[in-house]
């Protein structure tokens, strides 16, 4: 069973805490992938990971980078898709947009990034919620305090 945490964006928003999630992912040796709403989302957050920090860079690929393809795809530790696919053997599975995952209990861990202010996208996430504990894996909320920290809630 995978463990899926659920994060709720009212502070910050997902181009802010995404890159230090990933940061926290590559630390423990994990591969991820991350699954958002459109090409067009998936483009923005292939360019921004580049750039998010002066100092840094998150190393990863997208199906739609002319130099990637299956062959090297197992290679990336991260993984941009606006589909359901896994080529780099992610132990953790990012989810914006509203995106959906097919098979959460192939990840590790199953992160959903929802934004706070946007209705639809808290229902999904509640939906999500639902769906995750009642098919038996642990389900945690997380939500950032005054500081920005996060929190678990629930």
């Amino acid at each position: 069973m995978a463990e899926v945490l659920f994060y709720h964006l009212d502070r910050s928003p997902l181009e802010r805490v995404l890159p230090g999630l990933l940061e926290r992912c590559l630390e423990r040796n994990w591969r991820a992938v991350v699954q958002v709403g459109s090409e067009e989302r998936c483009a923005a957050l292939d360019a921004h990971l580049w750039t998010y920090r002066e100092d840094s860079f998150l190393p990863h690929a997208a199906a739609s980078d002319g130099g990637t393809n299956a062959n090297t795809a197992h290679l990336q530790p991260i993984w941009l898709t606006a589909g359901d696919d896994n080529p780099n053997g992610a132990d953790v599975r990012f989810l914006t947009d509203g995106a959906e995952a097919q098979r959460i209990g192939d990840y590790q861990r199953v992160v959903m990034l929802f934004d706070g202010g946007d209705r639809d996208a808290v229902e999904r996430a509640r939906e999500a919620w639902k769906s995750a504990k009642s098919n038996g894996h642990a389900a945690t909320y997380w939500q950032q305090d005054e500081r920005g920290r996060w929190v678990q809630k629930g």
